[in-house]
């Protein structure tokens, strides 16, 4: 009875690799073949605002940040270093929606591991381009990495940056490699430099047995070194601040806060993205309902363990109500900035704590305007931190201009850090118009391994 059962599924995934195996390449490789209008409008929108980007930069270093920005001797960071660690903390997308459920086993994560990867890549990108806008002078990159002292932090946060790009890097090609292969075989109808770029970066790719064997163990080990790596860089991140002298970030929790916080910044900008590609590009057979219960599931986790540590966060200072903690505590529980702080709580706290463990509101369309919400109150939480921060000064301010009192962000920053963040989903999009978005290979061979949470697409 066992051998007739093994037989029989045998059978099963004999006719897949035969039949729908070429249905699913076809489905998967459809959105490289032809791009639509609406395609080449977005592309050309989040060209214009990247641009824009490029030119406020331009303007920024030709007539100084003192001019151009709200930044000032006490702000001295602004809105630049908020979106720098709002970005840090969407690159470890690889990590918690790729990485993580590819060593524990959660299979779901196959037609995921590619999109979580490409938004890791252009994200920590975009990140180390803040950090140059950040400086002022671009030449300071080079003078940092010449004269830079290990034992600054800034040093450190270099370091993790460009090594967590390179792994992202090798992270995503690699597991693209046969993929390429795919698209040079079976893509006869586009342009010749477009199956010559397949055919070079694919590097001679046969599907021989030796070769996918060095291939997935290659995987297998970046998958295991790009974990500690994303998380180094979160905490690095999180150094810059908990190793300065002020209340506000002097603490052993931003470490840990900062990570829980990128978990769950991660899996909202995930559950957008598989929404968007799932819906532009006909996806549902791939992108299920199933993987939306999952993610919002997901979300219910990271977001208690958020929470966790941001009542860690206040909780100690706030019950201690020391007198350098008293003006920044106050100011953002019954201040100025408590209307604004309790509704980042509510939306990027509560909200995914609280909404997704319904099972009705973790369907496509509902969960996806839950982590819309979710991810706007991520970018604003880093605001929160960083700028009161800033605005509470160790000396009394006094003898300078009113306005160093408070921070605006002008209209130069803002049209930077909206360029940052179309810089993102230009990448993803443009990866998505050249390369599979969803691995051919990784899902096939959830399916033939008689994988239950791929074969049931519901």
């Amino acid at each position: 009875m066992s051998k007739e059962k093994n037989i029989a599924e045998s059978t099963k995934y004999e006719t897949f690799t035969q039949e729908e195996y070429m249905v699913m390449k076809d489905d998967l490789l459809r959105p490289i073949e032809k791009t639509g209008k609406w395609g080449k409008i977005w592309i050309a929108f989040l060209t214009v605002i990247f641009l824009a980007g490029v030119i406020a930069y331009y303007l920024q270093e030709s007539l100084g940040k003192s001019v151009t920005t709200g930044l000032s001797d006490y702000t001295m960071w602004g809105v630049y270093i908020s979106n720098f660690l709002f970005l840090v903390a969407l690159s470890l997308s690889s990590v918690f929606m790729s990485a993580v459920l590819k060593l524990t086993h959660f299979e779901w994560y196959r037609p995921l591991s590619r999109i979580a990867d490409v938004i890791s890549l252009s994200s920590i990108t975009m990140a180390g381009i803040c950090i140059m806008i950040s400086m002022g002078r671009p030449d300071r990159l080079y003078f940092l990495i010449i004269h830079g002292r290990i034992q600054s932090p800034i040093v450190w946060d270099i370091i993790v940056v460009a090594t967590y790009f390179a792994a992202c890097v090798l992270v995503l090609f690699i597991a693209l490699i046969p993929s390429l292969s795919t698209c040079k075989n079976h893509l006869t109808n586009l342009p010749k430099w477009q199956l010559k770029m397949y055919e070079i970066l694919s590097f001679g790719w046969k599907g021989t047995a030796e070769q996918w064997k060095i291939l997935k163990k290659t995987v297998n080990i970046l998958t295991v070194l790009v974990i500690p790596l994303g998380i180094a860089l979160r905490t690095v991140s999180a150094w810059l601040f908990s190793t300065t002298l002020r209340p506000e970030w002097d603490s052993t929790n931003f470490g840990a806060y900062f990570v829980s916080g990128s978990a769950l910044l991660t899996v909202a900008v995930m559950i957008i993205a598989v929404y968007a590609f799932r819906k532009i590009y006909d996806l549902k057979k791939y992108l299920t309902n199933m993987h939306f219960d999952k993610m919002g599931q997901a979300m219910v986790l990271f977001g208690f363990v958020y929470a966790y540590f941001n009542i860690n966060e206040y909780l100690v200072p706030a019950y201690k109500m020391s007198s350098l903690h008293a003006n920044h505590l106050l100011n953002l529980f019954v201040g100025e900035d408590a209307l604004f702080y309790w509704l980042v709580v509510l939306f990027g706290i509560a909200v995914p704590c609280i909404l997704p463990m319904f099972k009705k509101l973790r369907k496509p369309f509902t969960l996806t305007l839950i982590a819309v919400a979710v991810l706007i109150a991520g970018w604003f939480k880093f605001y929160l931190i960083v700028i009161p921060g800033l605005s509470h000064p160790l000396l009394p301010i006094q003898d300078v201009p009113p306005s160093w009192a408070h921070y605006t962000p002008s209209t130069i920053e803002m049209t930077i850090v909206a360029a940052t963040i179309a810089g993102i989903m230009l990448l993803v999009t443009v990866f998505s118009k050249y390369f599979p978005i969803i691995s051919v290979w990784e899902v096939a061979e959830g399916k033939l391994e008689g994988k239950e949470e791929i074969i049931n697409y519901k």
